[in-house]
């Protein structure tokens, strides 16, 4: 027998409510624990499967009770007992088990056991007897079908809990046979007369007795099959009663409450596998959800780093915008300064070119001076000559004085020369200047075009790069709902194959009374 250890005798109370169910196969390895099982267990749903049902066993119980428990069950019948069971911990709780043999085409198929909260009195009964037995102290007694009686010679005692409905028939229709036996001898009845009236009360009680049993012990043991049958699944071959009675109305009854529990086994089963298949469904839409999910929000990460650097770009664009614009700026404003300067230059050249004419007119001036002194001293030369000696000095005065007259005339001449070229180069440069300063002020026109184009582009990209911002954020927000809806849909497929593993076990529940 398998001893759990350690125990702690720490008791662990159990819900009025709650229904401890499990099922296992022929040889006693669990197959099905339902949530109430694994709550007071201890142990997981994962632990319990597929391990001996005995992983509960409490030392405590004497091992009477379990042989007697697996020969009621292989006989095919229902056994129930108050139960200390034992927690994964080491505590323990008290239940009244109710063991039923799963039968199909006539054969166990597996056992399934109904435990609930055992009344308080039932536990100090049962703890007190099994402390007890475990002592020896009861070496007479045994357990069957649950029940503690007496054994061997001794179990006589324990009639009232082991004879049969048959036996307690004939008990009472034969007792009274003694009594009346010895009624006829005090009525002096002896010889022939006696065995004659012996005979016919013997007679009468026999047939008494079959009358009894054919039309109320067997009827009753046909009942008792039936509802046996309805307990452990196992409904073929039932001899059904022919009869309206009271007897015959519970077999209706009990066939009735088969009927119904098979249809109800069907119906739930058929909607459990429905639900099984929609689980499927749902976990394989799920997975290929979760998938494209994970693809989205991988397109979205994407998406968001090429968001960023375009964003950035646009910034850096926007930057060097401004910076264009604050040297196209400079650069109108240089341009209008050089227009000015242009201006300023034409209004000097102005200047300058009616210096020139003055100058040109003085020169003029000089030279009819020059002119007339050279005449003036040719005439002075001729009278120096008709002077003869004593206008020799003057002739070479004169003479000095028309060379001056002529070299100053020469001199004006080339001065004249050199400005009428000055003039001419300035007017030729006046006209230059003129059109550098219209090309100046297309210059400075294109430049402030320039200059407002740059602003808008820089207004533009300023706005682009607020609006790339405020798109980056929301695609971080869609980024982040994406990862949310991904962790959702992980969650959901978490739930579903939850779902599908409690509707797993509900089928192999289902599939007990299938």
């Amino acid at each position: 027998m398998r001893n759990n250890q350690p125990v702690t005798q720490r008791e662990y109370p159990v819900a009025e409510n709650a229904t401890l169910m499990s099922t296992t196969d022929v040889n006693g390895n669990i197959i099905y624990a339902n949530e109430d099982f694994v709550e007071v267990s201890g142990f997981s749903a994962q632990e319990l499967m597929g391990q001996p049902h005995n992983i509960v066993r409490h030392p405590d119980i004497p091992a009477d009770v379990f042989r007697d428990m697996w020969k009621t069950l292989k006989q095919g019948e229902v056994w129930t007992g108050i139960v200390k069971n034992r927690r994964k911990n080491g505590d323990h709780y008290w239940v009244r088990a109710n063991v039923t043999p799963i039968i199909r085409q006539g054969k166990i198929q597996s056992f399934m056991s109904v435990r609930t909260a055992a009344k308080k009195e039932e536990v100090e009964q049962a703890a007190a007897l099994y402390a007890a037995f475990n002592q020896g102290k009861y070496p007479s007694h045994t357990f069957s079908k649950g029940v503690f009686i007496y054994k061997g010679w001794k179990s006589w005692r324990s009639w009232k809990q082991t004879l049969s409905l048959k036996q307690r028939v004939r008990l009472l229709l034969l007792l009274p046979f003694p009594f009346i036996l010895l009624s006829v001898w005090f009525a002096g009845l002896n010889g022939w007369g006696l065995f004659i009236h012996t005979a016919i009360l013997l007679s009468l009680l026999i047939a008494n007795e079959r009358i009894f049993y054919f039309q109320v012990v067997k009827p009753i043991m046909i009942l008792n099959k039936h509802a046996n049958r309805v307990a452990t699944g196992d409904e073929h071959n039932v001899d059904y009663l022919d009869r309206i009675d009271e007897i015959g109305m519970t077999q209706r009854s009990v066939n009735q409450l088969g009927r119904m529990f098979r249809w109800l086994v069907n119906d739930v089963s058929h909607q459990i596998h429905q639900v099984a298949f929609s689980c499927d469904q749902l976990a394989a839409g799920n997975r290929d959800l979760y998938t494209r999910t994970e693809q989205t929000a991988s397109h979205v990460e994407t998406t968001a780093s090429t968001m960023n650097q375009l964003t950035t770009a646009v910034s850096n664009n926007s930057e060097t915008a401004g910076q264009a614009n604050n040297l196209s700026n400079m650069t109108c404003k240089a341009a209008i300064q050089g227009g000015t300067a242009m201006d300023t230059i034409v209004h000097t050249m102005d200047d300058i070119a009616k210096s020139s004419e003055r100058i040109s007119n003085i020169i003029g001036v000089i030279d009819s001076i020059a002119f007339q002194t050279n005449i003036l001293a040719l005439n002075a030369s001729v009278e120096a000559a008709r002077a003869g000696e004593q206008g020799r000095g003057f002739s070479v005065v004169a003479s000095e004085v028309r060379n001056l007259a002529q070299r100053s005339a020469e001199a004006a001449k080339e001065i004249k020369a050199l400005i009428n070229t000055s003039s001419n180069n300035i007017k030729i440069g006046s006209k230059q200047v003129n059109e550098t300063v219209e090309t100046m002020e297309n210059i400075v026109v294109h430049v402030k075009n320039v200059t407002s184009l740059i602003g808008e582009i820089s207004l533009a990209s300023s706005e682009q790069s607020a609006g790339l911002k405020e798109l980056g954020r929301a695609v971080e927000q869609l980024e982040s709902i994406t990862h949310e809806n991904a962790d959702y849909v992980s969650k959901a497929s978490s739930i579903s194959g939850e779902m599908k593993e409690q509707t797993n076990y509900l089928v192999k529940a289902i599939h007990v009374f299938h």
